[in-house]
């Protein structure tokens, strides 16, 4: 994204907040900003620890890419990482990667081309995103995978049936061009293994499962193919067992997978040890030299002979820079990304003289804030017999509709009036509950008392009950589910349109007809669900350009910095194409960035 596009895109627009907060945040630059250059620049900031050609910072699939790319390029390459454990949010993440045009997809005989992809990202992110750096991305994503997997233990699945999140738009592919790692031995990593940040869902004990198969376990008491999934994912985990591995798949396989590679690349990574600042030489038009860290408590100088790559992800666990971007109500209580993920590479890159985009949006879903941590709701939504209403007993939005679609509706209609959208409720009846897994509760079982006592469940046994539980008027609640009903015998939602896409009916039960996606709400007792705005991180960052080089206002470079994944302004815009925007751009953005430092 250019300097010039990031200060007349939506993104980078004054809003009325940042407006408001601008005195302080002016009399905070003036002070603060000059004061932090002058402390990179007076070397004020401990011993040195040590120098390298590049230093990553962040252990996630952004920066692990990266260090994996330099160091095979021939270069010496440090990843200091805050947590205590490597991974950041892809480990704990599905791992969809979407890549249009590679080695997977096209052997499996997806009728990609790079005419249809550029087409299709066009139409999805529109002109916001310049097109030199949607072109980067779809030129450079299949060579990046096709690296990986030279250079690392992993392999790749495509993810069949996965639709696009826009199929309907031109180059979209009903049957998706998502992939996600295959399975992975754990024992690969040694000691390693133990400092693997944990997964948002752990898998159940004794299966090996994959992403594309919650799609069916979510059937498999009602689906002949669902129970075969579920056997075979038992029947994998029994192999894994007699052969005394620890498998690994989704989220934990890439991340243990890119860790081996850097193990056998001899790149160390240091844990614990959090970016405090930049390092520049040269006043403020300087280059970045090198990083400031605290590591095992002591603050030391890290010199980068040749560059310094951002990928230490977003801020969604920030929340005074989410009350300074984002809409209100907004919760970093919400947000299923990586706990450490709060800013850090952003700001230190923004006290660089990096722009900034995109800090209003992220990647978005409806979420019931459960006790512990929110849930991330993906089929629950969009299997038949559930619909969303808002405040006023009313549906909104296509239920069906990509995640983070479905939140940008909940903010931006009748926000502070009667009919606000947040919280809204997902609404079900026992009908759907002895059918399909919710979360990890199976069909008929009953859900925690915590989960009430929490009030993100409520649960009555007539229509006019449950309204008086969630707070919305009784008569509107009984004429939308009416409504519905009577949309749902007939398989068409002429109100929004749910199921008119192969996106909408992938989280479906093809055994209901004539719309997988529509049932009646008609079995008591109901129960009602607390949907909140959660996401899986923020997209917004440094603004950076093709060659991942972190842009000053001007448009700029500020020379040895560079910038990939969550920590930077993300390609898709304010959109998202299919399933693993996050992953597939942020691995190959850091596979650009260290070839960039490679090749200068």
């Amino acid at each position: 994204m250019s300097a010039s596009a990031s200060r007349t895109s939506p993104a980078a627009l004054p809003s009325r907040r940042t407006v408001l907060a601008g005195t302080g945040a002016g009399m905070l630059a003036a002070t603060v900003l000059p004061s932090a250059a002058a402390r990179a620049d007076s070397a004020q900031d401990g011993p040195p620890l040590g120098e390298y050609d590049v230093v990553v910072v962040g252990s996630g699939a952004a920066g692990m890419t990266a260090a994996l790319t330099a160091a095979r390029r021939g270069l010496s390459v440090l990843v200091v990482e805050k947590a205590p454990t490597f991974g950041g949010s892809a480990a704990r993440s599905g791992a969809g990667i979407w890549l249009p045009n590679n080695s997977v997809i096209l052997g499996a005989g997806v009728p990609d081309t790079p005419q249809k992809a550029a087409t299709y990202l066009a139409a999805v992110v529109g002109p916001e995103v310049p097109a030199d750096r949607q072109a980067a991305f779809l030129a450079n994503g299949p060579r990046m995978l096709d690296f990986v997997m030279a250079n690392s233990p992993l392999g790749f699945r495509f993810m069949e049936g996965y639709s696009d999140y826009y199929p309907n738009l031109p180059g979209g592919l009903p049957n998706g061009r998502s992939i996600e790692p295959d399975q992975l031995d754990g024992r690969l990593l040694g000691a390693e293994l133990a400092r693997l940040n944990p997964a948002y869902m752990p898998v159940p004990a004794g299966m090996v499962v994959f992403s594309q198969d919650y799609k069916w376990l979510n059937l498999a008491a009602v689906s002949a193919k669902g129970l075969a999934v579920s056997t075979e994912c038992l029947a994998r985990g029994t192999k894994a067992a007699l052969r005394g591995e620890k498998p690994l798949t989704m989220g934990q396989s890439l991340a243990a997978g890119l860790r081996v590679g850097l193990q056998r690349a001899g790149v160390p990574v240091w844990l614990n040890s959090p970016l405090v600042d930049l390092v520049r030489e040269g006043g403020a038009d300087g280059p970045v030299t090198g990083v400031v860290v605290e590591k095992e408590g002591v603050r030391g100088t890290v010199r980068a002979r040749r560059g310094v790559i951002i990928g230490s992800g977003g801020f969604e666990h920030n929340a005074a820079m989410r009350a300074q971007y984002q809409q209100q109500p907004i919760g970093t209580q919400w947000s299923v990304g990586a706990k450490e993920n709060t800013g850090d590479g952003i700001r230190a890159g923004e006290r660089a003289g990096a722009a900034l985009a995109l800090m209003d949006d992220a990647w978005w879903g409806p979420s019931i804030p459960l006790p512990g941590e929110p849930y991330f709701c993906l089929a629950e939504r969009t299997l038949p017999g559930g619909l969303i209403v808002n405040a006023n007993g009313a549906r909104f939005v296509n239920e069906a509709a990509p995640y983070s679609d479905v939140v940008h509706v909940m903010y931006e209609k009748d926000r502070g009036a009667a009919g606000s959208h947040i919280p809204a409720w997902l609404i079900v009846d026992q009908n759907y509950r002895n059918k399909y897994l919710f979360k990890d509760i199976l069909p008929t079982l009953p859900f925690p008392d915590s989960w009430y006592q929490a009030g993100a469940a409520k649960k009555a046994w007539t229509w006019d009950a449950l309204a008086g539980q969630i707070g919305v008027p009784a008569g509107a609640l009984r004429a939308t589910l009416g409504r519905f009903n009577a949309q749902a015998w007939s398989g068409t939602d002429s109100d929004f349109h749910r199921g008119a896409t192969a996106y909408d009916h992938y989280y479906t039960d093809p055994n209901v007809h004539p719309n997988s996606c529509l049932a009646p709400i008609w079995a008591p007792p109901f129960y009602a669900f607390k949907i909140v705005p959660g996401d899986l991180g923020t997209k917004g960052g440094i603004v950076t350009d093709a060659r991942a080089r972190a842009l000053r206002e001007d448009g700029s470079v500020i020379r040895g910095l560079y910038a990939a994944g969550n920590a930077s302004a993300a390609v898709m815009g304010h959109s998202y194409a299919g399933a693993g925007s996050t992953i597939g751009p942020a691995m190959t953005f850091g596979y650009v960035a260290a070839n960039d430092i490679a090749d200068a």
